[in-house]
């Protein structure tokens, strides 16, 4: 695409997706949601990159236009996937950013990723800027609590051919765009642990 084109497209496509999808957590209206673009930064980062490393504060959260993020443990040379982030999703290491403390967690691009950057302090003054920032912020915050409850649920309740099976059922897309060893992580079995379970269930 010629980049006269490309920067129009980029005008014109930057903020529809997070217009979207933050107007279905709070009844934003025009002028915040203006507001709320302004204290956006475009990005874009190449495959592999790391946004979040492990023992630095977070300082910024990630709206992912485009692109796979994944959110990761180290821990004694290995990585133990927590959460994989794709479109139309808010990322960031949320323990981290939300107490300005050392984070545990790493965060990285599995692809060439498309993003709109939000400071710490650029969230805090939409805090202050607006309630419904309030109302929007605590919805993304009980969404990632509910998952990481249904994901703990799971390691106790379930066992790994259960976990792989939901898995499939609620994020197909992972197993399109994530390489297997990550999805074994997540799932916490081995590789191939996971290639036995997707061998036994498809014959």
């Amino acid at each position: 695409m010629p980049i006269f084109r490309r920067l129009a497209y980029l005008l014109l496509n930057m903020y529809s997706q997070l217009r979207s999808y933050v107007t279905q957590l709070a009844p934003l209206s025009a002028s915040e949601l203006t507001y709320l673009e302004s204290q956006c930064v475009y990005r874009e980062v190449p495959k592999k990159f790391a946004l979040v490393s492990e023992g630095e504060v977070t300082k910024e959260i990630y709206f992912i236009n485009k692109g796979c993020l994944r959110l990761f443990y180290p821990k004694e040379g290995e990585e133990i996937t927590a959460f994989i982030f794709l479109e139309n999703l808010f990322a960031t290491s949320l323990e981290s950013l939300l107490q300005q403390s050392p984070s545990q967690q790493c965060l990285e691009t599995l692809e060439d990723s498309e993003l709109l950057v939000i400071s710490y302090e650029n969230l805090m003054k939409a805090y202050n800027y607006s309630v419904n920032f309030q109302i929007m912020a605590r919805r993304i915050a009980e969404q990632r609590f509910i998952n990481a409850q249904r994901i703990l649920s799971s390691y106790i309740l379930d066992s790994p051919e259960e976990r792989y099976q939901k898995l499939v059922a609620a994020q197909p897309e992972w197993f399109q765009r994530v390489p297997q060893h990550y999805i074994a992580s997540f799932l916490g079995i081995t590789p191939v642990s996971l290639s036995r379970i997707r061998k036994r269930i498809s014959t």
